[in-house]
């Protein structure tokens, strides 16, 4: 079964197992496990589509906001996609044992420097079940065990989603608990799961800053934060007006429920007259509430566009609304994300080279886009398959969270008898 009645530490341990046998398996053997967990995905539609209905028939989803349910909620399109995506994880070459370094040392020894596992990945997420197939496949190709933590509104899902791995990974001759869930238990057993020192090696926590609080607060192992994304696009003064309007708005409705939706255009003082009604006008024809600055509500036009506080440019709405700024060049719009964003990822809409230039130099975030939506940082966009989420950090990884970066190094030395005088 795939949700543990073992404690947290029982849990680990079993990863741990796990783990030092996944370290040394074959690719084809990874491989095979993945082939099987696609498969499975395939002949599972219907049972995990009934357990995803009653994760949404919950009285504990009830008060989730549309945006939330949208991340909660699984089609038979959505478990193909997962499978795609784990055969597209299968295909990527193995990380483990790649050579990043060789010499020959004066005294002789051949030193090299391997990819290697991490060994034991936790990872804690909110109400996106998909999530669940995306790390446990990462991380079988990579050669770590995972211990997942998902929410409780997704438990239903993510149980039958982690037995599927489980079956794949014992039919492929691997150990079934390098793929271990806890189901959605509560904060007690957070902060079990992000003290178990040597068993755990690293802890991914996917959520908000309440989640991120939570875990800063009580860990004692790594932790790399797939943290908030407070988005922004900004349209330069030499922007291509058809092109910022199909930029805004793919970065803002495209799915506003995720990390890397925009939360927050800004418009070129320059540009706001000619180019701000036609931008809004296309937002609020979308669904979204505008929130604005006094000189965005002044070029606005027609569109409604609400007086924004504070508060509205440090937030990541998560959902169909909208801060909008006017500003006055590239310098204030770099000022304005390098203070409000998340260093998650920032656009700009423009044809001058030096402003592009400028902008992904200045802007302090793990992508930075020219001429192109936010909504591209993505694991499966960037070639990686799929990923654990996006990190904001600067170690030991940035933006999307694949395969490498989940692996370390160790150096391999190999003399003929050498001592060291």
């Amino acid at each position: 079964m795939a949700v543990t009645e073992t404690t947290v530490a029982e849990s680990c341990a079993a990863a741990k197992r796990a783990a030092r046998a996944l370290a040394t398996a074959s690719t084809e053997a990874k491989n095979a496990a993945l082939e099987v967990t696609a498969r499975l995905l395939e002949e599972r539609t219907e049972q995990i589509l009934e357990a995803n209905a009653g994760d949404l028939a919950d009285e504990r989803a009830a008060g989730l906001t549309e945006a939330l349910r949208d991340r909660l909620r699984l089609t038979s399109e959505r478990v193909a996609a997962m499978a795609e995506g784990v055969r597209v994880v299968a295909a990527l070459d193995d990380p483990v044992g790649e050579e990043l370094e060789r010499k020959t040392l004066a005294s002789g020894i051949d030193l090299r420097k391997v990819r290697v596992p991490l060994g034991v990945v936790a990872v804690v997420y909110e109400a996106r079940p998909n999530v669940t197939i995306d790390c446990a496949a990462l991380t079988i190709k990579s050669g770590n065990a995972i211990v997942l933590r998902g929410s409780s509104y997704a438990e239903r899902s993510n149980a039958a989603l982690a037995a599927v791995v489980r079956e794949a990974l014992a039919e492929a001759g691997l150990p079934e608990d390098a793929v271990v869930s806890l189901g959605g238990g509560d904060r007690d057993e957070l902060a079990e799961l992000a003290t178990q020192e040597g068993l755990v090696d690293l802890l991914i926590p996917r959520g908000g800053e309440g989640l991120k609080a939570a875990i800063k607060a009580v860990a004692t192992v790594p932790v790399m934060y797939a943290a908030a994304g407070n988005c922004h696009v900004y349209v330069h003064a030499d922007a291509d007006p058809e092109m910022a309007r199909r930029i805004a708005v793919n970065a803002k409705v495209q799915r506003s429920g995720v990390c890397n939706a925009a939360e927050t255009l800004l418009i070129d003082a320059a540009v706001a007259e000619r180019v701000g009604p036609a931008v809004l006008s296309d937002l609020a024809a979308a669904g979204v509430e505008l929130v604005g600055d006094e000189r965005a509500r002044a070029v606005a036009g027609d569109v409604e566009v609400g007086a924004a506080t504070d508060e509205d440019w440090d937030s990541e709405y998560l959902g169909l609304k909208m801060a909008v700024a006017v500003v006055d060049s590239v310098e204030e719009a770099i000022e304005h994300v390098n203070r409000h964003g998340t260093g998650h990822s920032e656009a700009i809409v423009t044809a001058d080279a030096d402003a592009a230039e400028e902008f992904t130099a200045g802007v302090d975030a793990a992508a930075v886009y020219v001429n192109a939506s936010t909504r591209f940082t993505d694991g499966f966009e960037y070639g990686m398959g799929a990923e654990i989420g996006n990190s904001t950090q600067k170690l030991h990884a940035r933006g999307p969270i694949g395969m490498r970066e989940l692996t370390t190094f160790k150096y391999v030395a190999r003399g003929n008898g050498q001592v060291r005088e």
